[in-house]
């Protein structure tokens, strides 16, 4: 029998990838404590990073609180993303301990309706940048230990006193981060199928739901207002899996999809609005991608003159006030310069309709992926520069407690070898690059269609800029922050 039709011809698409359905891991993410069961390890991890960094040596590299946060937590953090997802958040400890105290203190008030935005993440994420490299975070575990604590204190007020997910969508700058940095990853958590959404009238996935025993709504919908149907992207999603649990028709998973996808179109997001209409999510976006660029420039020689001749002229003997004006010129004055300059051109050549704002939070939602690789580049040389250092600082905590069942410390113990470290380095950034600009030309294709290119060249230059300073910076000589340099 002939096929009637060329459509007969046709096969379905497979469907996409979807964690939740691989067998074993899928439902142990499916399951009500899973959360919780990941939550739980780095708790336990926090507090001995506490403790350490309060009572142990007060070198770094022999401290667990420096050694954990500084180089492998940073370096796990920024693969696991670019290779999963925001798994980080979903596991995140502060959210635990937030958890059990609401079951005693019921939050009461809605987040100030003026602060519904990033403004504050912004200022925290550049203050954490800040206090990084003016009270050398890196080789001090007690105040190391004391920003942990901070963290945890600053989720259990915040989430304490206001309803829902605050701290987490208007306040962690960790969060923010990996938010970003997740427009990069190749899994979404969003639906399987629209038609199942259609149907649905409890919308219970933003509402949450009731268990048949209880009056109470036993399972939580999305705390960060992400309504699943309408939603796009990984932006806010905190992969926290409460929409899983309490989707009454199974239809919310963890799907496989194009990384960096969500970048390339700018549609009515659910919570979010339009990505080109917030300047504040593209505030986050611009010191994710320069705040790369500056906080390895804090690592390399160069900068310390550049602080002694500013000091000099300016008559400072402070270091606060010379570092504050390197943080303006990399935050604000080389980003308005350059994509200022930039929106200029394009509305020049390509004849663009977009105002200058709108057009300079597009495209520099292009540059992502180019500020992805610089911290990718950063973060391994620390991680792999460092890899086995977990080693012998476990070994030597073990032993201060009186217990030599680890064997003495092996401080000659230190990562991959150099050579393989600088290609891992320009691997990252030359994805980063690669990456950035195939999206800034999905961009200009879309605003130029008739001629990409004029759209496209002034910010191709601008990634071009960026990518060969981080390439600059990354064969200078470096500072092995947080690393024993003999044995």
């Amino acid at each position: 029998m002939k096929p009637s039709s060329i459509s007969d011809l046709e096969t379905p698409d497979p469907p996409p990838f979807d964690l939740l359905r691989v067998p074993g891991l899928g439902r142990l993410l499916r399951w009500r404590y899973c959360r919780p069961l990941l939550q739980l390890p780095l708790l336990m991890m926090s507090i001995v990073m506490i403790l350490h960094g309060w009572f142990g040596p007060s070198l770094a590299p022999k401290n667990l609180a420096t050694t954990l946060s500084w180089v492998h937590f940073r370096g796990v953090l920024v693969l696991v993303l670019l290779g999963a997802g925001n798994f980080f958040c979903l596991a995140c400890p502060f959210m635990l301990v937030r958890q059990f105290a609401r079951r005693f203190i019921r939050p009461r008030f809605e987040w100030p309706r003026a602060l519904r935005n990033k403004w504050v993440s912004v200022a925290l994420f550049v203050l954490i940048l800040f206090a990084y490299e003016l009270f050398d975070l890196w080789s001090s575990p007690w105040w190391t230990a004391w920003l942990i604590v901070a963290y945890f204190l600053a989720a259990l007020g915040i989430d304490g006193l206001f309803k829902h997910a605050s701290f987490c969508k208007f306040v962690c700058p960790i969060g923010q981060f990996n938010f970003i940095a997740s427009t990069l990853s190749p899994l979404e958590v969003q639906v399987r199928e629209q038609g199942v959404c259609t149907s649905c009238h409890t919308k219970d996935c933003i509402r949450g739901r009731r268990e048949p025993s209880s009056e109470l709504v036993t399972i939580r919908g999305c705390e960060l207002a992400l309504f699943q149907p309408r939603k796009v992207g990984n932006m806010d999603c905190t992969f926290c899996l409460d929409c899983v649990h309490a989707c009454p028709h199974d239809n919310v998973g963890i799907l496989g999809r194009m990384p960096g996808s969500e970048l390339l179109t700018d549609p009515l997001r659910s919570g979010i609005g339009y990505l080109s209409h917030r300047k504040d999510i593209a505030a986050i976006a611009v010191v994710f991608i320069f705040g790369a660029l500056l906080n390895a420039l804090g690592m390399i020689s160069p900068v310390y003159a550049v602080e002694r001749w500013l000091g000099k002229i300016l008559h400072l003997r402070h270091e606060a006030p010379v570092l504050g004006l390197i943080f303006a010129c990399f935050l604000i004055v080389e980003p308005a310069v350059l994509l200022g300059l930039a929106a200029w051109l394009t509305r020049a050549w390509a004849k663009t309709e977009r105002a200058p704002l709108p057009l300079i939070a597009r495209y520099t939602y292009g540059l992502v992926p180019l500020g992805l690789g610089m911290w990718l580049a950063h973060y391994s040389f620390h991680f792999l520069s460092g890899l086995y250092t977990i080693i012998p600082v476990t070994q030597s905590a073990v032993a201060s407690l009186g217990f030599a069942f680890l064997g003495e410390p092996r401080w000659t113990l230190r990562g991959l070898p150099s050579n393989i470290v600088q290609v891992s380095e320009i691997g990252f950034l030359l994805f980063g690059l690669a990456a950035a600009m195939t999206v800034i030309y999905g961009l200009a294709e879309e605003d130029s269609p008739e001629k990409p290119a004029r759209a496209f060249v002034p910010w191709a230059l601008v990634c071009l800029i960026l990518w060969t300073a981080a390439m600059w910076m990354m064969f200078q000589p470096m500072e092995m922050r947080t690393m024993l340099m003999s044995g």
